[in-house]
């Protein structure tokens, strides 16, 4: 059956949204979940990567927020920060012209500023397991209008031992709330959160085609000794001439020692690992999504939840011990309908874990016998013209792509402590020529400035016409 989006009756702030965002047609698993959750089902998606399931939950929690309630609606908890931000980002970006506002906490990052956010009309708020159940115990939070809470990847969270803390979110959540859990497997961790909490869901099952592609992954495996690895890994790059590569570790140690030898070998290289400070981390991704360079080395930190759609390559230089992760690493590549390549290096010592990938995922892999000196050569000289070019186009500043162009957001140099609220902005904007309620987007107001979505084009008309404005007489 080919749904389209307007086919779920969505508001059409929403649809104008997912037109913005170059959504076409629901995927699979969007078509099976959002009119479920739109009709207050509870659901549990057995779903991997790659699928499009965290729209599938997005789209119906963002049509169903009241926007005038200013009590937090939904609450999506998720495994690690990264996803946590990945996940915000998105729901944002869709409820953004419907005027939601969705608040990213986690843990590392100071409580009096989540604090001072979650006071500011947040509807959607997606949390860490450990702090989201800190502001619980503080009270700084109030679940008490939940309509819809969602479980994002719970085979990693359960398996992580946050079942104890799941039980806490649920106990301090209303009876009456939609319950949607999204887990690439089922197993009885699983079992029991549904068997406790949600007696009547029903249970989709998107298989494993859908989601990983064979035509459009193409997978190989390559026999090595671990000593000649990273000669190997220099030959693959050369060969592939990938635009952008992920290669993947299995431990904070062995990232650090590869970033150490790539850069010495002066590959245009950035590490990733979860040592790392979260700010850090944060900045790395947004310069990988950018292109100002284009080798990621990374422990599993980045295999979940952080969608960058051109990666024309995967490499795992480490067989991941965990058969799941090699589902989620492989799933960087190949997305939203383009064609990408993973090689995993495989040694002695990897052969258990390689045949044990091969029956999770039930076919074979095809594997690579040798590597055409001649075509490496060549490579590498294209290669590196391409990371010159990579580099020349780094000192050029790159105007920010607008996903939603009818929006403006203006910077107010004044916030909390020169006692500005949200009312004090809205008041003062709409007393402008030309403006009126509608036209005002999510506000945000922070310690020394303020933000402000000025919606339906009318944002560039403001800035040519007013150079400062007043507001409570400032």
């Amino acid at each position: 059956m080919n749904h389209k989006f307007i086919d779920f009756k969505l508001n059409k702030e929403i649809l104008k949204a997912l037109n913005n965002l170059g959504y076409k047609n629901p995927s699979k698993v969007q078509e099976e979940v959002i009119p479920r959750l739109l009709n207050r089902e509870d659901i549990v998606v057995k779903s991997k990567t790659g699928s499009g399931k965290t729209a599938s939950f997005a789209i119906p929690i963002c049509e169903k927020i009241d926007i005038n309630n200013i009590n937090v609606q939904a609450l999506v908890v998720v495994p690690t920060r990264e996803l946590a931000l990945q996940v915000s980002e998105e729901i944002s970006n869709i409820g953004r012209l419907k005027k939601i506002r969705c608040s990213a906490i986690f843990g590392k990052q100071p409580i009096k500023e989540q604090i001072a956010s979650l006071k500011q009309r947040v509807h959607i708020v997606v949390a860490t397991p450990g702090r989201i159940i800190d502001h619980i115990e503080r009270k700084t939070i109030n679940l008490d209008n939940l309509s819809y809470l969602i479980i994002d990847e719970a085979d990693k969270m359960l398996n992580k031992g946050f079942i104890e803390q799941i039980d806490i979110i649920f106990k301090n959540s209303p009876n009456k709330k939609v319950i949607g859990l999204f887990s690439a497997t089922i197993d009885k961790d699983i079992k029991y959160v549904c068997d406790k909490y949600m007696k009547n869901s029903s249970m989709v099952d998107i298989e494993d085609v859908e989601i990983i592609n064979k035509k459009q992954i193409y997978e190989e495996i390559i026999k090595v000794e671990e000593n000649d690895k990273y000669e190997i890994l220099k030959k693959l790059i050369y060969l592939e001439n990938p635009k952008s590569l992920m290669i993947f570790l299995n431990t904070r140690e062995r990232v650090v020692k590869l970033y150490s030898q790539m850069k010495k070998d002066k590959f245009l290289v950035r590490e990733l690992h979860g040592d790392m400070s979260q700010d850090k981390r944060i900045y790395v991704i947004k310069d990988f999504k950018e292109g100002k360079f284009n080798i990621l080395v990374s422990s599993d930190v980045a295999s979940r939840g952080i969608h960058i759609d051109d990666i024309s390559l995967v490499i795992n230089y480490d067989v991941p011990k965990d058969k799941e992760n090699y589902v989620h690493r492989i799933g960087r590549t190949g997305r939203k309908d383009k064609f990408g390549k993973a090689i995993t290096l495989v040694s002695n010592k990897d052969e258990k874990y390689i045949n044990e990938i091969i029956d999770y995922i039930g076919y074979d892999i095809q594997e690579k016998e040798y590597i055409e000196e001649n075509e490496v050569k060549k490579g590498k000289i294209k290669f590196e013209e391409y990371q010159r070019e990579l580099l020349k186009n780094k000192k050029v500043r790159k105007p920010d792509t607008k996903i939603h162009s009818e929006i403006t957001t203006l910077y107010l140099n004044a916030g909390k402590k020169k006692k500005i609220r949200v009312m004090d902005i809205v008041g003062a904007i709409s007393n402008l020529d030309g403006i009126v309620g509608d036209d005002i987007g999510v506000i945000k107001v922070e310690d020394l400035c303020s933000y402000v979505d000025i919606l339906n084009h009318k944002g560039e008309g403001i800035l040519k016409k007013y150079k400062e404005i007043s507001i409570k007489k400032k």
